[in-house]
């Protein structure tokens, strides 16, 4: 009989290995390191007595055939503490796709101790199966955002993801993109480039941080939500530190914006390299201020020499995006799931805080390589 149980040390190297074949796509050897930071990531770091822990499927033949990973998550809701478990890789082996081994384990993962369960990328298939099992989708956080800063390197940049050798019309694009004057005004100009987040320039100031002082800024942004995480000072070292080593993403950027009178009003990370489109980790504001940190950020990118960026919705940033010519697709949805269902609501009226740090792409399974 097929069973689901706990993850253990001894599961790792063929977690590892359904990785690179199922998440990674990759066709190349497993990196020797992946099966280590998987440990650190599911076993060593996860509290699997406040939650759900690390769940794989064993077929008949005693071979594991799929896997759902597992982080921990403390939050609080008001004053009452809570535990959530966010629900990230959940993948099943091709030849067991169809003997609903992936809805056996989402179902496992689902009935665990936690107050509270996430995912942020969940497919049309796995969201499907959430709602199947009363959770419930979140659309105002289940949203990419793309900006366009130079359109000729932005589309080279796109296709050379599938293309490598795209990359040869590099030169090209940056003269296509100079002879198209992104600097003067106009709607083409707010469509592509800077555009009017240029007239942000000198109103405030964007400065750089590191992991800690960025690490800092964080409650004075996410404690105004009715749901948000609660980590101790452990946690947050090892989610800031993750979320630095993204070496696929180029070079990482963290910045504090601050009004004229040197208050800090926002905060933004991304990570990008000049000619390529910028991946954005996270972007922090007060109320009402969000148009003007989401204009530095614009501007910081296309500073940069960045063809474009993009990153996740959250509801709270939703208004402002709107009147700043952001393109908007839906590729992975966000979920949730509790039996409580005032969090849910919570959630639905986009009183929660998640995405970005508060989720799965801080680890480095996004956007890093293994060496």
């Amino acid at each position: 009989m097929p069973e689901i149980r706990p993850l253990q040390a001894a599961d790792l190297a063929v977690v590892a290995d359904m990785f690179q074949r199922v998440l990674r796509k990759r066709r190349t050897p497993t990196p020797a390191s992946l099966p280590g930071y998987l440990q650190r990531l599911y076993l060593d770091s996860t509290d699997g007595t406040a939650g759900s822990p690390s769940l794989v499927h064993v077929a008949d033949d005693g071979r594991i055939s799929g896997f759902i990973g597992v982080t921990s998550q403390p939050m609080r809701f008001n004053d009452k503490k809570l535990n959530a478990s966010i629900c990230g890789s959940l993948m099943v082996d091709e030849d067991q796709r169809n003997d609903l081994s992936g809805a056996r384990l989402l179902k496992a993962f689902l009935v665990g101790p936690q107050d509270l369960s996430f995912s942020e990328t969940a497919s049309d298939v796995t969201a499907s199966m959430w709602t199947t099992l009363r959770g419930s989708i979140l659309p105002g956080y289940s949203l990419d955002w793309i900006k366009v800063l130079r359109p000729a390197a932005f589309a080279v940049a796109g296709a050379k993801q599938r293309m490598p050798i795209a990359r040869l019309g590099a030169p090209v694009a940056r003269a296509v993109d100079a002879c198209l004057g992104l600097r003067r005004s106009g709607e083409f100009s707010r469509w592509f480039g800077a555009g009017d987040a240029t007239a942000s320039q000198g109103r405030y100031t964007v400065s750089d941080v590191d992991a800690d002082g960025f690490a800092g800024q964080l409650d004075k942004f996410i404690s105004r939500f009715a749901v948000h995480p609660a980590w101790d000072d452990k946690s947050l070292s090892r989610v800031m530190t993750d979320a630095s080593a993204k070496k696929d993403f180029g070079d990482i950027f963290r910045c504090t914006v601050a009004a004229r009178t040197g208050a800090i009003i926002g905060a933004f990370i991304y990570f990008g390299r000049p000619g390529d489109i910028g991946h954005v980790l996270q972007v922090l504001a007060l109320p009402s201020q969000a148009g003007a940190v989401i204009d530095c950020l614009i501007n910081h990118a296309a500073s940069a020499g960045l063809a474009g960026i993009r990153g996740r919705t959250q509801p709270a940033l939703l208004e402002a995006m709107l009147g700043r010519r952001i393109i908007f697709i839906n590729v992975n949805s966000t979920v949730v799931h509790s039996r409580d269902p005032e969090l849910v609501r919570q959630f639905q009226a986009g009183n929660g805080f998640f995405n970005g740090l508060v989720g799965e792409h801080w680890s480095r399974i996004f956007g890093d390589h293994f060496d």
